[in-house]
């Protein structure tokens, strides 16, 4: 195979059939079919833009606008972090970003100047995927240790304690896919190049960087924001104590 194979719209539209079988199952127990046909037709169109949008992107090649699609990403995965956040989510919004910023950009910077070395530095079709990848894992990771350190401290745990167990649960996704890689599943970017016709060896010298860095991110973006937090976590206990 030299190229990957293009899936007619007659066909796309086959997969769809099983969609629409547990859409149908969700309405007919009663639970929240409405939600998931909206999820449906939000990412139906949001993928239809992307690609739209990639397709000039790509073609455009130009650094400014590369760097300012990933600013638009930094802002809004930050944003995104904070949803599970029951304290004043605009207040810690400058630490999600941050925290972001320094776990995701700084891996990113790593894997795309010194591991792939990439000429030019902007390249939009290694950077802006790989960006996308780096800075979800560094949201949900946040949004994890977020959750979890508030619950902890709710109870009276002391904050180093609390601080080591948010950071457990919020690496358990990525450890996971860690242990499962390979035996349990194949990831996404390794098996678009294996479709794509790319030497299964050399998919798994990605699959290995895309692994070690979303691992980094997480865990490098987590630790920032629970640090930073402390002081925000203290005061609301101070005031409800």
């Amino acid at each position: 195979m030299d190229n990957i194979q293009t899936i007619p719209l007659e066909n796309l539209a086959l997969a769809f059939i099983p969609v629409a079988a547990v859409v149908y199952i969700l309405h007919k127990w009663k639970s929240d079919g409405k939600d998931a046909m909206f999820g449906i037709s939000r990412m139906l169109v949001q993928l239809l833009i992307v690609g739209y949008f990639l397709t000039y992107l790509f073609a455009a090649e130009n650094a400014w606008i590369v760097v300012a699609v990933l600013a638009v990403m930094l802002f809004v995965s930050s944003w995104i972090s904070l949803r599970t956040v029951k304290v004043q989510r605009k207040a810690l919004y400058p630490i999600a970003l941050i925290s972001i910023v320094v776990g995701g950009c700084l891996v990113l910077l790593f894997v795309t100047q010194g591991v792939l070395r990439l000429d030019p530095w902007y390249a939009p079709q290694y950077l802006i995927p790989l960006a996308g990848m780096i800075f979800s894992s560094s949201m949900n990771s946040i949004s994890l240790s977020a959750e979890r350190i508030q619950a902890e401290m709710s109870r009276g745990v002391p904050y180093e304690k609390a601080r080591s167990i948010a950071l457990r649960a919020a690496l358990i996704p990525i450890v996971n896919a860690l242990f499962g890689v390979g035996l349990v599943s194949l990831p996404g970017m390794m098996t678009g190049q294996i479709l794509s016709g790319v030497s299964p060896l050399i998919a798994v010298r990605y699959q290995i960087l895309v692994m070690c860095m979303l691992f980094s991110a997480s865990g490098i973006s987590a630790s920032f924001f629970l640090t930073l937090i402390k002081s925000h976590l203290e005061k609301e206990q101070y005031k409800k104590g």
